[in-house]
This record gives structure tokens, C-alpha cells and sequence, in this order.
């Protein structure tokens, strides 16, 4: 399932909540009807697709996991440093939700290469510096080809592949991709247009607030 339907079916599902007295954003991937017993009754409840457990390498070189993301909102890509086309204006937009956020314990960013050769821990490291981040919330993270590939498109639905003929030897979308404290997807913005950015950075506060 391609995240272009999806959007278009989470936008109806938003303009049917926008009426309530408190906006929640849809939650979008697949699903599915569960029927339980409450008091004596059977319902039936929705069981959402989440993210699954997860461990890479990040521009430390520390261990980072799915529970290093507990309790928190995060927003991931995926990337490689070498990339000569999208990926230089994507994580200029994605400055300005780290901006945005910095300092705030209930938000990460998560950006995963996808050169599982050529971007070490000390590549990913020097990428960071040059952007101005400092710190883990923001994490650049590195891991086997078959873990972030079918992450990525398993998990976030965003296409990622090899390609030789490609510029840098790459292919992959541009989505950002908005995940919530238990892990399900919330929205898909493309990374490479500033007005979606600034949507996505107002939908990341709506999100937080679903918390309160």
C-alpha cells in the first residue's frame, strides 16, 4: 500500500474530525477489526499497524532502539549522505522542525541512511555537525540493508531501493513520516516542499496535544 492513497484517505478522516471540539489527527495504515467481550457484550475494537521493534547504530555509535522512542512523537526519513538530489533539501526543512522542537523531551527526529556501505557512525557523525545538530534528538542511524529496507517500506510505507543509474546509486521517496507515542502513523508530508513542513510541524503540536 503506497502512501499517496493513503494521504487522500487521511484527509477525509481529518476534515470529519476537524468538527469535534478537539482536532485529532487520522491514523493511517492498515487495520484491523478485532471483536472482545466488555461486560458481557461483544464489540468490536481496531487494531492499528505500528512500527515494530527496532535497533541500529546511530552517529555516536550507540545502541538506538524503539524504546528510546517510548513516550515521545518522532518524525523519520530516510537518506544517505552522499545523496545528490533530494536529501540536502529535505533535511533543510527538516532544521526547521528540529528547531522547532529542540529542547522538548516528547519529540525525536529519526533519519535513517540508506547506504548501509559507505555512511559509518563517523559519516553520519560529520553530516550531523555540518547541519548544526548536536545532541540524540536527532538521531542518524545506520543498519543492515534488509533491516531499514523493509523497515522503511513494510513499516512507513516509503519506497527506498538501489539503483545504479540513479544519481548517487539510489532511489527513495521524500516523505516525512509523523509517528505517535504508541508508535502508529499519524502522517506522511513530503520532505522537499516547505509548505507540507510547516502542515507537518502544526500537526506535530495538534499530536501533543492529543496527550495532554
Amino acid at each position: 500500500m503506497r502512501l499517496n492513497f493513503i494521504i487522500a484517505a487521511s484527509l477525509l478522516a481529518l476534515a470529519a474530525c476537524s468538527g469535534e471540539n478537539k482536532q485529532k489527527l487520522p491514523i493511517l495504515g492498515q487495520r484491523e477489526p478485532v471483536e472482545k467481550t466488555v461486560n458481557g457484550e461483544t464489540v468490536v475494537d481496531t487494531i492499528y499497524q505500528t512500527v515494530p521493534a527496532f535497533s541500529f547504530i546511530n552517529q555516536d555509535s550507540a545502541v538506538v532502539s524503539d524504546k528510546d522512542f517510548n513516550g515521545k512523537i518522532y518524525v523519520t526519513d530516510f537518506f544517505f549522505t552522499s545523496c545528490p538530489s533530494i536529501c540536502p533539501v529535505m533535511h533543510r526543512n527538516m532544521l526547521k522542525v528540529y528547531e522547532k522542537f529542540k529542547g522538548n523531551d516528547e519529540v525525536k527526529l529519526l533519519s535513517h541512511t540508506i547506504d548501509f556501505k559507505y555512511d559509518t557512525p563517523a559519516k553520519l557523525k560529520e553530516y550531523a555537525t555540518k547541519l548544526g545538530v548536536s545532541g540524540n534528538q536527532w538521531e542518524f542511524v545506520r543498519g543492515t540493508k534488509d533491516s531499514v529496507y523493509t523497515l522503511a517500506e513494510k513499516s512507513y510505507m516509503v519506497a527506498v531501493n538501489e539503483d545504479k543509474q540513479a544519481p548517487g546509486g539510489f532511489v527513495h521517496q521524500g516523505w516525512f513520516i509523523l509517528v505517535d507515542k504508541d508508535k502508529r502513523l499519524r502522517g506522511a508530508y513530503d520532505g522537499t516542499n516547505a509548505e507540507q513542513v510547516e502542515q507537518l510541524m502544526k500537526d506535530m503540536e495538534v499530536l501533543l496535544e492529543e496527550y495532554r
